[in-house]
């Protein structure tokens, strides 16, 4: 791994500055609770817990935070084979699928290991010099192992010139 991407992971690892990140671009994530737990080149692991800010009226967690911690969970991976890079990449979701399985009463965790898939594609936007796109998946589970949530998160890279 690169010294770009070790830095990143530690910024993310960082008690203060990650969560400051997210206070400051993505409040909304912040005050529901979305959490990183882990991050490495392959893979990231993202928690949304059920509580008041994050729920619906129906006694579990509002989609829209699940969506959050699905896509943050991507996104993060996404960040970090970005980070510093030269040329600049830009980056955006491009689509968004979910499937809901079970009431999200506790702690959902969501877990994307298409970490390497995303560098290659990063990387193929290098090489063309075009944008490139990859629909990566963000699994959610629950305390007891079982399914939540799936999302199929597409994301687009392309070099700036």
């Amino acid at each position: 791994m690169n010294s770009n991407k070790d830095e990143f992971i530690q910024l993310v690892r960082n008690r203060f500055k990650f969560p400051l990140f997210l206070l400051t671009k993505l409040p909304a994530a912040f005050f529901s609770g979305v959490r990183v737990q882990q991050i490495d080149e392959a893979g990231a692991t993202v928690t949304v817990p059920y509580k008041w800010f994050s729920q619906n009226p129906f006694k579990s967690t509002y989609f829209a935070c699940l969506a959050m911690a699905a896509e943050l969970s991507t996104g993060v991976l996404a960040m970090m084979h970005t980070y510093k890079s030269s040329p600049a990449i830009s980056m955006l979701v491009t689509g968004l699928e979910a499937a809901y399985f079970k009431k999200a009463t506790g702690i959902t965790t969501f877990t994307c290991a298409q970490g390497l898939d995303i560098n290659q594609t990063i990387e193929a936007a290098i090489a063309s010099g075009e944008g490139k796109t990859i629909k990566v998946k963000s699994t959610g589970i629950n305390n007891n192992g079982e399914l939540v949530a799936e999302f199929f998160i597409t994301w687009s890279f392309k070099a700036k010139k």
